[in-house]
């Protein structure tokens, strides 16, 4: 496989969906997919035409072989994926809530994902993978290495090798760290290393509520006089805006479409693979912004943590369109109906 012009590093792992709503106690059968931030990303970016690789370890177990089958499927270099012979693939299992009474029911509209990842392969990624050949040379040719705070939480050698690579800085190579603030995966460790960790990247990708959370505010501003040094903050306002500020304080918002939404995972991990896939090209801010948003409208319109994206032709018009036009551009899981696509049918029958 050609060199990968982006890497994504980080944990994926096996993922139980229910068959029904309700508490886990009443669900009999699940159906097996998988889940991870950093591969949803390199999964989304390949679809856009970027050669891309994903790193880590999973598990010599099924679960394993099921994941990195799957990311390969999507177009995914997989070449440098460790193997782990003690170590188990992570696995989630989610929880949806109903309408019913049982007294553990999350409610309707509700969700909650069960992490099993403590001791996986991915947790005893550290620094020594930097020796291993396959992995060196793909990160040594990429023009991207995403990374997120995801791997800081896993484990004390998986904090070393974030440290180690962002302070590795070559020339003609971006680090886009997302803060992916995942609360339960802090208990028992020291977040306060997450500032540090996202002042060293060049891009950082963050919604405004988990900055909140972590930094203590969600204002584009404030958070850039928090973290000075990336050339970029992306800050994500749920399904208002984003919000793109320059070192210099230039600040590019573009909002949000409107979408009829049927899913919410991973709709964050779209919306950085798009931004970095017209960053890749070097779009300007505002179409980055917009790629972002349409990637995150396919996720958001789709059951899982992926959808299918629109057809090219439909991107590139989209990106050109007015203030107005873009305003008036409506998304749900048939497809997209804008002033600037002349063709509606649904999504899949194009």
């Amino acid at each position: 496989m050609a060199t990968a012009a982006a890497v994504c590093l980080g944990e994926s792992m096996a993922v139980l969906l229910p068959d029904r709503t309700g508490p886990l106690e009443t669900v009999e059968t699940f159906r097996h997919t998988i889940g991870g931030a950093e591969s949803n990303v390199a999964c989304t970016l390949a679809a856009l035409g970027t050669p891309t690789a994903w790193i880590s370890r999973v598990g010599d177990d099924g679960f394993g072989r099921r994941l990195t089958g799957e990311l390969a499927a999507h177009g995914v270099d997989t070449s440098a994926v460790a193997v782990d012979p003690q170590r188990p693939t992570g696995l989630y299992v989610k929880e949806i809530g109903s309408p019913g009474t049982h007294p553990r029911d999350l409610g309707p509209g509700r969700s909650r994902l069960h992490y099993y990842r403590t001791g996986s392969a991915a947790a005893a990624l550290g620094p020594a993978l930097l020796d291993d050949p396959a992995a060196a040379a793909l990160i040594a040719g990429a023009e991207l290495l995403h990374l997120s705070g995801i791997s800081a939480a896993l484990s004390d050698s998986c904090l070393a090798l974030l440290r180690a690579l962002l302070a590795d800085r070559r020339s003609g190579r971006t680090v886009s760290f997302d803060l992916n603030w995942r609360p339960t995966l802090w208990h028992g460790r020291d977040s306060s290393v997450l500032p540090a960790l996202l002042d060293a990247a060049d891009v950082v990708l963050l919604g405004a509520d988990e900055a909140e959370a972590v930094l203590g505010t969600g204002d584009p501003a404030a958070l850039r006089a928090l973290l000075p040094s990336p050339a970029t903050l992306v800050v994500k306002d749920a399904d208002r805006r984003a919000t793109a500020v320059g070192a210099s304080g230039r600040t590019v918002t573009e909002p949000a479409l409107a979408v009829a939404v049927v899913e919410p995972t991973g709709a964050g991990d779209a919306f950085a693979a798009g931004y970095l896939h017209a960053t890749l090209r070097g779009l300007d801010q505002r179409r980055r912004l917009r790629l972002g948003h349409l990637c995150a409208a396919a996720a958001l319109t789709a059951h899982g943590d992926r959808g299918p994206l629109p057809p090219a032709g439909d991107v590139a018009a989209l990106l050109d369109a007015t203030p107005a036009q873009w305003a008036a551009t409506r998304v749900d899981a048939s497809g997209i109906v804008s002033p600037v696509l002349t063709d509606t049918r649904p999504r899949r029958d194009r």
